[in-house]
């Protein structure tokens, strides 16, 4: 088991915190503060110990210097410190020596956010590539290293990764969460097991529809992942996202003859158009036309999907539905999360757009577990580890804490 903060001495220490404050902002207002409540009980824990906490995270995808206008965790700071009543300092910079003389002068208790690490990939990728010095910079600035960004596990960047090369480090309790409900739930689950799947890209889930589908009894599809299973088998899906890629077309059609008993696809569709933003309408998944895209699953689709859900035992959503976000485009979402809740198995939520979904329509206390992990999620599930854990001591005799 790797080492977790509550079995590490850190009284009157100074620890680095990555957290994973990658939230959807707008105009500098926070739009789902899920994952700044998940790192809570780990920074409260540390502040009871008396410690000089500083915070590491990033947050959208910074490629150029006008994406850091609109990438800055300074509005994060301002919500984790009303989340918290408790003072949170905030840095610009990351890399300097006013940095270093910031946390030398951190009191017991006290918490400074830096800015986000994604600055550093600007224009030399020195985050994402785990850059050495940046990697030895961070560390310097600790005395113990906690990972508590299970959504971020997947990467090898210097503040996951090449930091535990110069620090002690553990896993908090976030991580630990993920870990224990991901292990619990999904690795063995109790039969019938369902895989819910939505979303853009059948490339990002391929991998991981491969691997559960020897596991589970349905696959349930809807957005493009579902557009281009229908593409396969030569319906027109009109001008929906779907791939384009001949040899996934080809894998497809042999996932749907090899599994075609455990395979269900949408009957019919709320459609919009190319032509006409206003445009929606209801159609059968044989009637799409040419300049109309699928934006829902329809009323037909839920009946059958409800069949499935209401005999299984564990059930893993992964995506929405449709356009949620549009009223027009949001009945498939809000049904089926209707029947999850209503329904009496475990349902287990995992990405950041299925979590975002359930929050929107106000089911994150009705169901089972729900995993801010994202692409880490469904890596774990795949592979069964991830780099950022991997690298994190394991656990040993030391010391518990009496807190």
């Amino acid at each position: 088991m790797k080492q977790r903060i509550e079995k590490m001495y850190v009284k009157n220490k100074r620890v680095i915190v990555r957290v994973d404050y990658n939230v959807p902002i707008n105009n500098g207002y926070i739009l789902d503060d899920t994952k700044i409540v998940a790192s809570l009980e780990t920074i409260r824990f540390l502040i009871k110990n008396n410690c000089k906490i500083i915070l590491l995270s990033h947050l959208g995808k910074v490629k150029t210097e006008e994406d850091k206008y609109r990438n800055s965790l300074e509005p994060v700071a301002k919500r984790l410190k009303e989340l918290l009543n408790h003072e949170v300092y905030f840095s610009h910079e990351i890399m300097s020596p006013s940095v270093q003389e910031r946390v030398k002068i951190l009191k017991e208790g006290e918490i400074l956010l830096l800015e986000n690490t994604r600055f550093l990939d600007v224009p030399n990728k020195l985050e994402s590539s785990c850059d050495a010095q940046v990697s030895s910079f961070l560390a310097s600035l600790g005395d113990i290293f906690i990972n508590d960004a299970f959504s971020s596990s997947h990467r090898a960047h210097a503040s996951t990764v090449g930091i535990t090369k110069y620090l002690s480090s553990g896993i908090g309790f976030s991580v630990e969460r993920e870990l224990a409900a991901l292990d619990k739930f999904l690795k063995n689950p109790e039969h019938p097991f369902t895989l819910i799947m939505g979303g853009a890209k059948i490339e990002d889930k391929l991998p991981l529809i491969e691997t559960l589908l020897p596991k589970c009894d349905h696959l349930l599809l809807a957005g493009g992942l579902a557009n281009s299973f229908l593409k396969a088998l030569n319906f027109n899906i009109g001008a929906s996202l779907a791939t384009k890629d001949k040899e996934i077309l080809e894998k497809l059609k042999q996932i749907l003859l090899n599994h075609r008993e455990k395979l269900m696809l949408p009957l019919d569709a709320v459609v919009g158009s190319t032509y006409d933003k206003n445009y929606t309408r209801y159609r059968k998944i044989n009637e799409i036309d040419d300049n109309e895209i699928i934006l829902d699953i329809g009323v037909h689709t839920l009946a059958k999907y409800r069949l499935a859900i209401k005999e299984s035992k564990t059930i893993f959503l992964n995506g929405t539905m449709g356009l949620y976000e549009d009223s027009r485009f949001s009945n498939g979402t809000k049904e089926l999360l209707t029947m999850l809740k209503d329904c009496s198995a475990v349902v287990v939520v995992g990405g950041g757009d299925s979590v975002s979904a359930v929050n929107h329509f106000g089911f994150s206390d009705d169901l089972t577990y729900l995993s801010c992990g994202g692409g880490a999620t469904l890596e774990y599930l795949i592979e069964g580890h991830l780099v950022g854990i991997d690298c994190i001591m394991e656990e040993s005799n030391v010391e518990i804490l009496d807190v």
